[in-house]
């Protein structure tokens, strides 16, 4: 069983280099120690901060800079672009009729990253 995202959980990147923190607007009404994340909470910069600098070649800023750079790996300020909801969620948990977001889902980047819950924002509340 998993554990319950709320704002405050930090998430990770696979081509950023540093963690963010998952901002969840208290809009559900529903609360664990902090508002409940759904799957729906993949909203580019409102719900899911940037990762640093990325790292990405699929980034055409990247991909710009590395090139200008004769070759050389030049990262660039993150921008997440997610436009697909949380994969899989908790299908038997719904919160506002969308189902309740679990440490396990993962969010895909269309710059080919997968941003990951490493700490859900609480440790209470389990969710299957």
């Amino acid at each position: 069983m998993g554990q319950q995202t709320c704002m405050g959980g930090m998430l990770q990147c696979t081509f950023g280099v540093a963690p963010s923190s998952l901002v969840v607007l208290p809009a559900n009404c529903v609360m664990t120690t902090t508002p409940s994340a759904t799957i729906m909470d993949n909203k580019p910069i409102m719900n899911v901060p940037p990762f640093g600098m990325c790292q990405s070649l699929s980034n055409p800023m990247v991909a710009a800079a590395t090139a200008a750079a004769l070759g050389v790996l030049t990262p660039m300020p993150c921008v997440p672009a997610t436009v697909a909801p949380w994969a899989p969620g908790s299908p038997t948990v719904l919160i506002g009729n969308m189902p309740a977001l679990n440490n396990s889902s993962k969010l895909m980047c269309m710059w080919g990253g997968v941003i990951s819950i490493n700490v859900p924002g609480q440790v209470t509340v389990m969710v299957p």
